[in-house]
């Protein structure tokens, strides 16, 4: 069975996105151990272990709380049916976001040098992000099974030998 190439097109910009936000937080994360005050356990637990926890559950939950999980692969299904991921433009404009907002965690982490507050809610908030983009990229997968989805999708059947004879 071969998808349509606007579904792989879309399946390959979710999993790029989930790479390329945790991609950006790894460096938030190794630019806060440079710059930020309290030591390295303070820094993990702020940057690491919290973040880390609210990255779980933003992932779990929508794939196992029913109500979220059908919330979530109807925003997917849409965000498919309106062209994410399948044009230049949108690619841009879902790698500007990402950039934006890892502008965001930086001078927030720049901030706290010149009298600004210590930033632990900003590694939670982008960490939640993750986790929903991830969850985002397993229910491409899941929504490749529902048969009304799948109609959709995959590319039409060729002639076969025996229709072509």
């Amino acid at each position: 069975m071969a998808f349509t190439r606007a579904w792989r097109d879309f399946k390959r910009m979710q999993d790029i996105a989930v790479g390329a936000a945790a991609l950006i937080y790894a460096g938030a994360v190794v630019h806060a151990f440079q710059v930020l005050p309290g030591g390295g356990e303070l820094i993990a637990q702020r940057t690491l272990i919290w973040p880390g926890l609210i990255l779980f559950l933003s992932l779990i939950l929508p794939l196992l709380v029913p109500f979220l999980k059908r919330l979530l692969a109807r925003y997917v299904w849409l965000s498919f049916q309106a062209g994410f991921g399948q044009t230049a433009v949108s690619v841009l404009t879902g790698v500007g976001l990402l950039a934006v907002a890892a502008g965001f965690i930086y001078w927030q982490v720049w901030a706290v040098g010149h009298g600004g507050r210590y930033p632990a809610g900003v590694f939670s908030g982008y960490a939640a992000g993750i986790g929903i983009l991830a969850a985002q990229a397993v229910l491409v997968r899941a929504l490749e099974t529902v048969p009304e989805v799948r109609k959709q999708i995959e590319e039409p059947a060729g002639p076969t030998e025996a229709g072509a004879a």
